[in-house]
């Protein structure tokens, strides 16, 4: 059988140009078998072993089918005679008797199409199916998708694939993908990324054809106690607290009772909202619509905006990632994360100020992720080896865990070759600032009576502790000496109305 072939080869390799043919066909093929059982048994495992696999073997291939046909063309010019008469001399008589198409020499053809032609649906498949794996997504391009690999990995998305939420369905978002994904790799090739990558992602599929594949706004209803644990910078790193009732209530549908509003409220299917925002990066409003009950729209418009005039074709529609904007790809505030490990145990806070002195030794400007792990360990170290130098020897173990998990919070969320550094990736969940929902929920948009978008803090949430010393303060009954007595009763009311309705 390999004599055959090889006579077949040598038979197909008309010149030096079909010969280079050949032995592409024959070398990218065996190794991309090669290369697969191996994939296939777990001996090779990284990403870079599967994009050589599926994207540069399977193109060696194609190259060579191309060239054995260029080959022959030189061959008949050079030559004069007639691709007949060059199949006869080549391959002899025994393989083209019997009549050209019922002869070996067609059935060898035809039979090694066949092959080309699985061999090529294979791989495609197989490439089409290894881009889809998270791993293709994050550690491929590893230099620029690190950050994202490594916030995807600790998200609470870290089970759904990437292309469930960057492609969506239907061959059109597939398409569309792959040529983003074309241009992604020149761009890497050639180093004309933007660091950080920039955001807004304008290429995701809508929230209906994505999100709601699993999460849809007729399951939001009722609330959700959330408490939020901070730690003062004093000595004792002491906790304070902050309870909230949030209402994840969308709203009515399909002329059932329900809830007339709540934090979902935006995105329930009567509640249309759309939006313009300057240089369409969804932070600063210009206007925002609402959708009334008559089918019209009640515009709000910024009185302070940079920008006072834009294009209607612009505006956008609010969906899920206009506030679950880092929905996946999480970056944590400095003093958040520190809180949560504190919080988690994973940071000792019998040790003296340990919140303030993690907080300053993960904020410090590192030039690079080696100098930040060095930089931790010695702020850390230092401090308590000057000034408490009992807590250094008593308690060196969890002073080593405080620098070790430090240090795991700033490669989480600190990435200086792509110049990812605090705050650069906002989340519009809640209202730090003027982020969030004081984008919409502010005193500058204002329909045209001059009254601005309510901010009230009860349209999405019951505060029943507001960072105080003991949780759910407001809860209990209100002190009537006290100088926010007017506010502890006025919001341990509104949370007993709320619970009432």
């Amino acid at each position: 059988m390999l004599k055959k072939y090889f006579d077949f080869v040598r038979g197909a390799s008309a010149d030096p140009i079909g010969k280079l043919g050949v032995a592409l066909v024959t070398s990218s093929f065996v190794t991309f078998v090669f290369f697969e059982l191996a994939r296939l048994t777990g001996i090779l495992e990284n990403a870079y072993v599967g994009l050589i696999t599926y994207l540069l073997f399977p193109s060696l291939f194609m190259l060579g089918l191309i060239l054995i046909p260029i080959g022959w063309r030189r061959l008949k010019k050079q030559t004069g005679k007639s691709t007949r008469e060059l199949i006869d001399s080549r391959f002899g008589e025994e393989q083209t008797k019997g009549g050209f198409l019922g002869s070996k020499f067609a059935m060898s053809i035809l039979a090694l199409t066949l092959l080309n032609v699985l061999f090529l649906s294979a791989a495609s498949s197989r490439m089409l199916s290894f881009m889809d794996e998270a791993e293709f997504c994050g550690t491929a391009c590893h230099s620029v998708m690190n950050p994202e690999w490594v916030t995807y990995q600790q998200s609470s998305h870290a089970r759904v694939k990437c292309v469930e939420c960057h492609v969506g369905e239907g061959a059109g978002a597939l398409l569309d993908s792959k040529l983003n994904g074309i241009w992604q790799m020149v761009s890497v090739t050639f180093d004309l990324l933007e660091r950080p990558i920039p955001t807004p992602v304008r290429q995701l599929r809508p929230a209906r054809e994505t999100c709601e594949k699993c999460h849809w706004p007729e399951k939001f209803y009722g609330s959700r106690l959330k408490t939020i644990v901070h730690y003062e910078k004093d000595s004792a790193s002491t906790p304070r607290y902050t309870n909230l009732n949030l209402k994840v209530d969308a709203g009515e549908w399909s002329g059932e009772e329900g809830p007339a509003g709540g934090i979902h409220w935006h995105i329930a299917k009567e509640n249309q909202v759309r939006y313009v925002s300057v240089n369409d990066e969804r932070r600063e409003m210009i206007w925002v619509e609402a959708l009334l009950p008559d089918g019209s729209f009640k515009r709000f418009t910024n009185r302070r905006a940079t920008s006072v005039a834009a294009a209607e074709a612009s505006s956008r529609t609010m969906d899920c990632v206009d506030c679950h904007n880092r929905a996946t790809h999480v970056y944590e505030n400095p003093q958040v994360a520190i809180d949560t490990r504190i919080r988690q145990g994973l940071i000792d806070r019998s040790l003296p100020f340990i919140k303030r002195e993690a907080l300053a030794a993960v904020m410090a400007d590192y030039p690079t992720r080696d100098a930040a792990m060095e930089g931790i360990a010695y702020h850390l170290g230092e401090f308590y080896r000057q000034h408490f130098a009992e807590v250094s020897l008593g308690k060196q173990s969890a002073i080593d865990s405080a620098v070790a998990v430090v240090q795991n919070v700033y490669n989480r969320n600190v990435h200086p070759e792509m110049n990812i550094t605090w705050g650069t990736y906002r989340s519009h969940i809640g209202h730090v600032g003027n982020q969030g929902c004081f984008r919409c929920h502010n005193q500058n948009l204002v329909d045209e009576g001059g009254t601005a978008i309510s901010s009230d803090c009860s349209l999405c949430h019951s505060i029943l502790a507001s960072d105080s010393e003991t949780p759910f303060e407001y809860l209990q009954p209100a002190d009537t000496s006290s100088r926010d007595y007017l506010m502890h009763k006025y919001l341990r009311d509104e949370f007993l109305d709320y619970v009432k309705e």
